[in-house]
């Protein structure tokens, strides 16, 4: 048996009479909770971000007003198109909207919305000379509801396609009434389609695959196809309402 010293002897005592006096533990300290992790809100519809700004993004649609757009051919913009909702939408016959200005090489972004069976289309580097149809000179990237429209199940004509020249590489359209994001990168001759954060279509234009696409396409007897080096962005009146938003664009050198 080990020996018990004096100091054994005085604080065993005390211990047993702590242990029977009832009184509670010491709590333990708390932990010092951690900080909540940032989450970063996307920007708000129509505006642009201090990055987006370094980066030398600016809007054609201010949420507001259609000031920036007119009629093609026209020197006013249709009364079907309207500022509704913070979106440029068209509610009424009126024909393609195009920008005042026009560009080279560039990066669009743009946010669609679509009704069930919907037809619409974004078309860039659009000529008023060239010919009398937006999309006879400048290519159209296509926006449609590809499961209640005939031509959305058809891949040359879904959503996100280069319009009966390059269908896009997978189906990631949302359904009518919810935002798809879009970009369009025009660089040169270089152009890629992107659909709600993918590149779904990527080609040159000129290009010995791009010519051999042409040719079996409603564009093979329209010279004027393609063939602008800048020109103005277009929305198209297929017929059915569209909304358009958070219209953004940065030059390319």
């Amino acid at each position: 048996m080990r020996r018990l010293t004096r100091w054994t002897l005085v604080l065993f005592p005390a211990a047993i009479a702590a242990a029977c006096s009832g009184a509670p533990p010491a709590p333990a300290p708390s932990p010092t909770p951690s900080p909540a992790p940032r989450v970063d809100q996307p920007p708000a519809p129509n505006t642009l971000t201090d990055a987006e700004r370094s980066a030398g993004w600016r809007l054609l649609f201010d949420g507001q007003t259609t000031s920036g757009w007119r009629g093609f051919r026209r020197s006013d913009l249709p009364a079907g198109w309207r500022a509704i909702g913070g979106a440029l939408t068209r509610d009424g016959a009126a024909g393609d909207a195009i920008t005042t200005e026009e560009f080279a090489n560039f990066e669009l972004a743009i946010e669609w919305q679509i009704v069930e069976g919907g037809n619409s289309g974004v078309m860039y580097r659009v000529s008023e000379t060239a010919s009398e149809l937006t999309f006879f000179s400048g290519p159209e990237m296509q926006v449609i509801d590809n499961a209640r429209n005939p031509d959305g199940g058809t891949a040359l004509s879904s959503a996100g396609a280069c319009y009966d020249m390059y269908a896009p590489s997978s189906d990631v359209v949302h359904p009518p009434g919810a935002w798809n994001q879009t970009r369009i990168v025009a660089s040169g001759a270089h152009i890629e389609h992107w659909l709600n954060g993918v590149k779904v279509v990527e080609y040159e234009l000129g290009s010995a695959d791009w010519l051999a696409r042409k040719e079996k396409s409603i564009f093979r007897e329209v010279p004027t196809y393609g063939r602008e080096p800048r020109g103005h962005i277009a929305l198209q009146d297929h017929g059915e309402r569209v909304a358009y938003r958070s219209i953004k664009i940065r030059p390319l050198s």
